[in-house]
């Protein structure tokens, strides 16, 4: 049966990254209102805490609906190219930059997000499993980017903001598609933006 996989980023948080501001609650509260009426069979969620709490606040608009910590949506590199495999105008920038974070263990736990949260699943045709999953950038950027068929390397560049939507369909009869990315439509535009880059943020 089809699966549709609905992905966000954890609202914004505060700079020790402990707990999520007030504008990250805001956000959090916003999506869960925007979602309230999909079919939602699970909410996953990574461990740290600003995951676990953006997915908590979204819980609350979804009575009834599980909510579920993930390991495998955590917050991790899923993949570190070789150099040979990147432009060779960009490779030391972006080399760069995946050397600021710990690569150990995001092979396997990407990995166990493709199995968990991709494909379309077991069941009548007529059925359609919709899920929620609470993560973090890199996660979100690699997923779409294997939904596109992209090389590995280009998740690089896929920028997700803080509480907005991404939902990607699996069908057994079809090709994996995004129907749609960082939306931010429930977001008033005071905030909208957050988690980007300064220099990016329309």
């Amino acid at each position: 049966m089809t699966r549709y996989l609905y992905l966000t980023r954890h609202g914004e948080a505060t700079p020790d990254e402990s707990a999520l501001t007030a504008n990250g609650r805001r956000q959090a509260a916003l999506l869960g209102e925007r979602l309230k009426d999909v079919p939602l069979s699970a909410v996953h969620h990574g461990p740290l805490p600003r995951a676990a709490q953006t997915a908590r606040l979204i819980a609350e608009h979804l009575p009834g609906v599980p909510v579920r910590v993930s390991e495998a949506a955590g917050d991790y590199l899923p993949y570190v190219p070789a150099r040979s495999e990147l432009p060779p105008e960009h490779a030391d920038r972006l080399l760069g930059f995946l050397a600021n974070f710990p690569a150990d263990g995001g092979a396997r736990l990407v990995r166990q997000a493709e199995e968990l949260f991709t494909g379309p699943v077991d069941g009548a045709a007529e059925e359609t499993r919709h899920e929620l999953v609470v993560t973090h950038n890199f996660l979100i950027g690699w997923l779409v980017r294997a939904a596109l068929d992209a090389p590995g390397w280009r998740w690089l560049g896929l920028n997700h903001c803080n509480a907005a939507l991404t939902v990607i369909r699996y069908a057994p009869d079809r090709p994996s598609s995004v129907l749609f990315f960082n939306d931010m439509a429930h977001l008033p535009p005071e905030l909208r933006w957050t988690g980007f880059p300064p220099e990016l943020r329309l």
